[in-house]
């Protein structure tokens, strides 16, 4: 288990943890929350051996392997297989041992080296490395693509899934859903809550938390705080502590006052100035409990649109592209007034591309888009980020959108984002991705639009802003339209989803859940053979019935084997999640309990075990009838 203790953490010169205790046991998926800044991205980097602790003590099992995503990736001519390959490190150092045994002709060499290969599932290797690639969304034709012909975002994706292969025992991911979609999110979520080994995972997706962790550690004030459950289940304590806190400092201001009063009116009084003594001594030994401010320091809302005109945007048959390509066709909506649109869909279905079209970023190729003369809009993507001004401040940006308003006037609305005092007069240049995020906000929200476009709004917002984005677009009262990856924010703020998907926009008349479900079948579909075609009438129909339950009975074994083994591994991953959560009481790590522990833990590797094999035969039979399947199709 990972072991930290009374342990003090700086990074240039600044202290970010302080008297630090936290053990985390094996097994265990943990969340990482906290402001931007607080300390969680070093707090990985102590784990992976970069940084040393000023103080106290942090233990980490050294036979464990650890994998993390790496932040740069240079310009490869490597395929993106052979690059997520190389991160099973242990895989390519024994097909080196191989390639220099082979080159020596040293056969008992050789045997052994393949032996060790096996038994590491090498021979099974790129079927994962696959697997992984298109459950973050490229295409088998992307598999033999060189990495340097991806862009920023789908490197990213490469890295994220080179550590998933690492066969990590600690596994770190800091903020892996940033450059995804919906659907891959969706599929990484399932990944690693079969993850067996240990999970470090910062995030400020509160379903993606939920959906994954068992604990969480929340970073604040040079302090990280353990606590047993999921994020939803942390707010909760967090919440308790916060109004305990807070009538703990409400009592004490009562007494404060009480006392205070006294001396007051005793202090100067001979007959009782030993009594006011008393008390003034009394009111410098209570101790004095921090006041419980709002826990978010970002505090804005949507200022009401100087009009609403309606409808505000009108879309008929409309085709949109780029060049001679063609994205989407017969677009058909119109937004009016209290319009809430989420956009779904699959990466590269278009759904970026929607939304440049409604900003006028670009033209229809076909149809009408109707603008009303009283729009005001309101754009937020990411490349908005670089258009601004690197040698101005905050300040000076809102001042060159309003000349007449006073500097304080100003500098209160940006208050409201977190630039406060000096932060208003920082250059932009030096900023964080957070940082610039926040203030084209900000310029969004003083111009008073009635029309909001937002293109992945949440990417460089920490959970606190993100919560108070939420609350903000819960009362904006003109229309918008958000494609984002933060299940949250669309649960919370939008009314209707549209799916684009085979260069169409639908109305979607379900929920995310739904869409998950959506995005199942359309996975199964694609991945099972289309069947017979339409036949002509004269085809004998009882003939087809006939092949079709010949077909069905000759591959009745092979499905029987996949559902066989489908249900050994979910009964061993329930027996697996009932063991780590008796593993993950306290008490249990106390000697009087030690060969109770000593009985679980024989369990959960035994488990463990079981379940690996139940894997490895699952993925056999999925194997063997897919083959049924080509061959059975072939004849």
């Amino acid at each position: 288990m990972i072991s930290i203790r009374d342990m003090a953490l700086m990074r240039g010169g600044k202290v970010l943890l302080q008297n630090t205790n936290l053990t985390i046991f094996p097994g265990h998926h943990v969340g990482v929350v906290g402001r931007n800044g607080t300390g969680k991205s070093s707090l990985f980097a102590l784990l992976r051996g970069e940084l040393q602790v000023e103080q106290g003590d942090c233990e980490v099992p050294q036979q464990w392997r650890s994998a993390s995503v790496k932040q740069e990736t240079p310009a490869l001519d490597r395929s993106a297989l052979d690059f997520v390959l190389d991160g099973d490190t242990e895989l390519r150092q024994l097909e080196d041992q191989l390639f220099q045994a082979e080159q020596q002709d040293d056969g008992h060499a050789i045997g052994r080296l393949h032996d060790q290969l096996a038994a590491i599932g090498a021979y099974e290797a790129p079927a994962r490395a696959a697997a992984l690639l298109a459950g973050l969304g490229f295409t088998d034709a992307q598999f033999q693509q060189p990495v340097k012909a991806f862009s920023g975002g789908w490197r990213m994706r490469l890295n994220l899934a080179q550590a998933l292969i690492a066969r990590a025992d600690l596994l770190l991911l800091d903020e892996p859903t940033n450059h995804l979609d919906v659907d891959a999110i969706f599929w990484l979520e399932d990944w690693l809550q079969r993850f067996p080994g240990t999970l470090l995972l910062i995030s400020h997706d509160r379903d993606f938390l939920d959906a994954i962790c068992q604990q969480i550690i929340h970073i604040e004030h040079q302090t990280a705080t353990s606590y047993n459950g999921n994020y939803s289940s942390f707010e909760r304590q967090q919440a308790e502590q916060i109004a305990q806190q807070q009538a703990q400092f409400e009592k004490e201001q009562a007494q404060r006052k009480h006392l205070q009063s006294y001396i007051d009116r005793f202090r100067y009084k001979a007959s009782k100035a030993r009594q006011a003594q008393s008390r003034i001594k009394a009111l410098e030994r209570l101790q004095s409990s921090a006041p419980i401010v709002a826990n978010s320091q970002f505090q804005f809302q949507f200022r009401p649109p100087e009009q609403l005109p309606n409808p505000l945007l009108k879309l008929e048959l409309v085709q949109a592209g780029y060049g001679d390509k063609v994205i989407l066709e017969s677009i058909q909506f119109n937004l009016v007034p209290g319009s809430r649109i989420g956009l779904l869909g699959r990466n590269g279905a278009g759904k970026s591309t929607l939304v440049k079209l409604l900003a006028g970023e670009i033209k229809p190729q076909k149809g009408i888009l109707e603008l009303n003369p009283g729009i005001k809009l309101g754009y937020f993507a990411q490349h908005q980020l670089e258009t601004l001004d690197v040698a101005a401040s905050a300040l000076q940006h809102l001042q060159r959108l309003d000349r007449k308003a006073s500097e304080q006037q100003l500098r209160d609305f940006l208050g409201g984002f977190g630039f406060s005092g000096d932060q208003a007069t920082r250059l932009v240049g030096p900023m964080s991705g957070g940082e610039k995020a926040r203030l084209v906000l900000a310029l969004i929200v003083y111009q008073k639009p009635n029309l909001l476009l937002l293109d992945e709004p949440t990417n460089h917002l920490d959970s606190v802003m993100r919560e108070s984005l939420v609350f903000a677009l819960q009362d904006f009262e003109g229309a918008m339209v958000i494609v984002s990856h933060d299940r949250h924010l669309l649960r919370t703020t939008v009314d209707d989803f549209f799916l684009v998907a085979n260069g169409r926009v639908e109305l979607f008349d379900d929920d995310l859940d739904g869409y998950h479900r959506w995005l199942q079948n359309q996975s199964q579909s694609s991945s099972t053979s289309s069947g017979d075609t339409t036949s002509s009438g004269k085809s004998d129909r009882k003939a087809e019935k006939r092949e079709a339950a010949e077909r069905r009975a000759r591959l009745k074994p092979f499905k029987d084997a996949v559902a066989k083994y489908e249900k050994l591994v979910h009964e061993h991953e329930q027996k697996l999640a009932e063991l780590n959560q008796l593993l993950a009481d306290n008490s249990l790590y106390e000697e009087q309990h030690k060969a109770r522990l000593q009985q679980l833990l024989e369990q959960q590797a035994q488990t463990q075990q079981h379940l690996n094999q139940a894997e490895e035969a699952w993925m056999a039979a999925e194997e063997a009838m897919q083959i049924a399947e080509e061959s059975d199709a072939s004849c």
